[in-house]
Parts: C-alpha cells; sequence; structure tokens
C-alpha cells in the first residue's frame, strides 16, 4: 500500500470545511487558520491510528 493511500486528505478537507461552515454559519465569519490547523491535527491523529492499525493486522 503507497503512502498517499494512507493519507486522509479527504477526512483532513471534511473537517476543514466543517469548522469553516459552522463558524460562518454561526458567527457570520469563519477564521480559516482556525480551521486548517483542526484540520492538520485530525489529519494527523487519522493518519497515526490507520498506519498503527495496519501495523497491528500484519502481526
Amino acid at each position: 500500500m503507497a503512502l498517499s493511500d494512507d493519507l486522509p486528505i479527504s477526512e483532513s478537507l471534511g473537517v476543514f470545511v466543517g469548522i469553516t461552515g459552522f463558524d460562518w454559519l454561526s458567527e457570520g465569519q469563519a477564521e480559516p487558520l482556525k480551521a486548517a490547523i483542526a484540520a492538520i491535527a485530525a489529519g494527523a491523529i487519522i493518519a497515526v491510528t490507520r498506519h498503527w492499525l495496519n501495523k497491528r493486522r500484519k502481526r
């Protein structure tokens, strides 16, 4: 499995759009920096979890 298969790009984009949309609807303005930081953090957590689970399954 290639590294690009393990990267959670669509999940990170979904987190970014969700947070930006929620900010825009609730406050009237979006904070893209806050949404980008949260999306990167969520993507990193998903990538590490996928790597750990894949390593665990191969045992």
